[in-house]
């Protein structure tokens, strides 16, 4: 385990919290990383959710000659599915869903979301946990091959509506990378739904507002309307 819970950062609404995203932010980047993407979701105010972007930790990576960098893993260029420092990373994530169950939010109302690592770490915990969490939304991102479907999922979250969205131009994670976690999870009959964009390693407008109406369906059952 880390030493000490991840700093983060809170946008909070403006009443009382029904449900929380934990939103975890790609390599390199920090918790701010998504901060502006909440009031662009256009969430409507009968249903207050809090966001939480933790920033990763520091660490040397190996793919950058050692350099450091805020991630949530170690990797190399080679091709290893080794990813040293995802199961210390993993327990820090529990750590933050645990807060917010103690904090009065059942963990079926807790949602992780990730961009490219920590898209990986999204679906890594959120496979992974013992209780139902609300669902997984992925973006330009993929599942650690090193972690086979029968042995990743608890029985918890078999039923778990996931969200995934890839830049058709990805350069850092190819598209062909999403694909196959989607169709993976799709074919073990996962609860997944698929867009893609012509964008590179990012994230546009029009995946905004699929993000948005997605949140809004999968914590409320409601729908809102299209622009």
């Amino acid at each position: 385990m880390l030493s000490s819970p991840l700093p983060l950062v809170e946008v909070n609404p403006s009443s009382k919290p029904e449900a929380v995203v934990i939103w975890l932010h790609g390599l390199g980047a920090d918790g701010h990383d998504f901060e502006a993407v909440v009031p662009a979701l256009q969430l409507p105010e009968a249903l207050p959710v809090r966001f939480i972007f933790p920033h990763a930790p520091e660490m040397a990576i190996t793919a950058f000659g050692g350099e450091r960098a805020r991630a949530w893993f170690d990797f190399e260029t080679s091709g290893s599915s080794a990813m040293p420092g995802i199961d210390r990373s993993a327990h820090a994530i529990k750590d933050l869903i645990q807060q917010e169950i103690d904090n009065g939010i059942p963990a079926d109302r807790i949602l992780l979301a990730g961009f490219s690592q920590g898209g990986v770490m999204a679906f890594h915990v959120g496979l992974h946990y013992p209780k139902a969490l609300a669902g997984i939304l992925a973006l330009s991102t993929f599942r650690a091959e090193a972690l086979e479907l029968d042995d990743a999922s608890s029985a918890a979250n078999r039923n778990i509506p996931i969200l995934m969205c890839h830049g058709q131009r990805d350069e850092v994670l190819p598209l062909s990378l999403g694909e196959s976690t989607y169709r993976a999870l799709q074919q073990a009959g996962y609860n997944i739904e698929w867009h893609d964009y012509p964008m590179g390693h990012e994230v546009c407008l029009e995946e905004i507002r699929i993000m948005g109406r997605w949140l809004v369906r999968v914590l409320s059952d409601q729908e809102i309307s299209a622009d």
